[in-house]
């Protein structure tokens, strides 16, 4: 009977092996990991110096856009060489060395689980936002005050390393044996999980039900919210009344539907055949794809994040980007 260890062992991932398209990896992936990072810091800062965005919406979508950029490189990198700042997907195609330590795939697997929460979380305070201000717009400043607003900025912070915390205490009970070959990108639970030569009963369970409350807790918080968003902009007589108020939620919904569209589509409909592949699918869409796109949907679909950005990239009037329109 073979021994089982409880050593740190060395993951690889078996994805990165086709050395035929490592090139295309390579300039995919740092495309896009370069478009996340200018994007997301661009909001940050754009959000943080301009007083006009001094709003509860605009922290809301500070720290979306935080946990996008913190995602994205967390999800790429190997956090035990992160003062290298190359992600560690990039380094493993270019080096054709797919491995990663133990305590720094844990690591990973930790901040991953923190970053995608907060971001579902986020999604569901931005719709509750979005309820008060359409629906009870004189009292919007009273109602979201700063305590209220700061307090709805830290709970998802709070609850999703409290989720990520759960996940992580009972995967270290785990126990991996000889076969450390990871079918995956970088360190998401549950291929791990599949890694595992022990019983993992506990920590699917507690996947089935925490990442159900996760997911399905926001989301309902989200149709609520627009249902009630929805019969206050029916009730409206004027339809410039009515676009005004639509076109406020415009980025919130295309961020919503990109994201709850693929926890659907690759969750609620994997192929039964293939998890592998399934998470495949996902992993990098949640870490890679959904960080890149979300500055643009809310930079160019706002007025006020449109102008922002102009007034933090051009300076001051009189400097060569005053020719430029918003």
């Amino acid at each position: 009977m073979k021994e089982t260890k409880r050593a740190s062992p060395n993951f690889s991932s078996r994805d990165s092996s086709q050395a035929g398209k490592q090139e295309l990896l390579f300039a995919l992936f740092l495309a896009m990991y370069l478009a996340t990072v200018v994007g997301n810091t661009l909001i940050v800062l754009a959000i943080g110096l301009d007083p006009y965005l001094h709003t509860p919406m605009y922290l809301f979508l500070a720290n979306l856009s935080l946990a996008d950029l913190f995602l994205a490189n967390l999800s790429l990198a190997d956090v035990s060489s992160i003062s290298t700042s190359v992600p560690r997907m990039l380094m493993n195609i270019q080096t054709k060395s797919p491995s990663i330590s133990y305590e720094s795939c844990i690591t990973q697997m930790y901040f991953s689980i923190v970053f995608v929460v907060t971001d579902n979380f986020l999604l569901g305070v931005m719709a509750c936002d979005r309820f008060v201000a359409i629906c009870h717009p004189l009292n919007y400043t009273t109602i979201v005050g700063p305590r209220l607003c700061l307090w709805l900025a830290a709970v998802p912070w709070a609850l999703s390393n409290a989720v990520a915390l759960t996940h992580t205490l009972l995967l270290l009970r785990s126990v991996f044996c000889d076969g450390h070959a990871l079918p995956h990108f970088f360190c998401d639970l549950a291929p791990l999980l599949r890694l595992s030569c022990s019983d993992t009963a506990a920590n699917e369970l507690a996947l089935f039900v925490v990442g159900s409350s996760v997911v399905t807790l926001p989301f309902a918080l989200i149709l609520v919210s627009y249902a009630c968003i929805t019969r206050a902009v029916l009730r409206l007589s004027r339809p410039e009344g009515r676009w005004k108020a639509l076109s406020t939620c415009g980025s919130h919904l295309t961020v919503v539907f990109l994201f709850y569209g693929t926890v659907v589509g690759v969750y609620f409909f994997p192929s039964p055949s293939d998890p592998d592949n399934r998470d495949k699918i996902g992993a990098p869409l949640f870490a890679v794809v959904t960080p890149v796109v979300n500055p643009f949907i809310y930079s160019l679909r706002n007025t006020d994040m449109k102008g922002a950005l102009r007034r933090l990239l051009c300076g001051k009037k009189g400097s060569p980007c005053d020719a430029l329109s918003v």
